[in-house]
């Protein structure tokens, strides 16, 4: 049997171990890397080239929904499965129009996470059953029916504004970025007067709106 190489990607340090356990447990199944944030989880799939990503929604620097976006464009060959809490139908949608191969939530039942795997290995897409068949049927629709929709900000853009609203100064996301702090400026400046925002508090209620981060604290 070929071996699932299995990248984790959660900020929180207890559930990583508690889901690395389980997976340990499972026959052709290996943790190869884990990851604390969507930043650094990208870094890693370009590093490890995982069969497997399991990736929290509300993960840090770059949520999971930009990370995945991003991981599916530029390794094809890596499905991701998302972990969360949050079972509406906006978030379902979202991580599967951005490329996800399946959608467990966190209170599954550990059963569930080793039918997501051994399912979207054989190239199945896994959606928690929690999850409502209106769901499905509104995604198959959509496919069918719906152009895309147009984005108001670049990922660049929306990755400036999850940075700010978790608190990054400008510096910090320069860094981050490995661009200049007048590069930094440039885009809040561009991106605040397409939104028509002024401030940050501002612009901190828009990310949470668009669920670019998100207020309430995932297990």
């Amino acid at each position: 049997m070929k071996t699932t190489r299995v990248l984790l990607a959660d900020d929180h340090v207890l559930v990583r171990a508690g889901i690395r356990s389980l997976l340990e447990k499972m026959t052709g199944i290996e943790v190869v890397a884990e990851a604390g944030d969507g930043r650094e989880a990208l870094e890693l799939i370009k590093k490890q080239l995982p069969s497997v990503a399991l990736m929290d929604i509300a993960i840090p620097e770059l949520n999971g929904l930009e990370a995945l976006a991003r991981a599916t464009k530029e390794f094809s060959s890596v499905k991701v499965i998302i972990l969360s809490m949050h079972a509406n139908e906006e978030y379902v949608l979202r991580a599967l129009r951005s490329g996800a191969c399946g959608y467990l939530l966190k209170d599954a039942a550990v059963t569930e996470l080793e039918l997501a795997l051994r399912a979207v290995t054989r190239g199945e897409t896994y959606l928690s059953p929690r999850i409502s068949k209106r769901v499905i049927g509104s995604y198959l629709e959509r496919l069918g029916n719906e152009r895309p929709l147009r984005e108001e900000l670049t990922p660049r853009q929306r990755e400036i504004v999850q940075l700010i609203a978790e608190g990054k100064s400008t510096k910090e996301i320069a860094f981050l970025l490995k661009v200049s702090v007048k590069t930094v400026e440039a885009h809040r400046f561009n991106l605040m007067r397409k939104l028509d925002i002024h401030n940050r508090a501002q612009l901190v209620t828009y990310a949470i709106q668009k669920k670019i981060v998100n207020v309430s604290a995932e297990a």
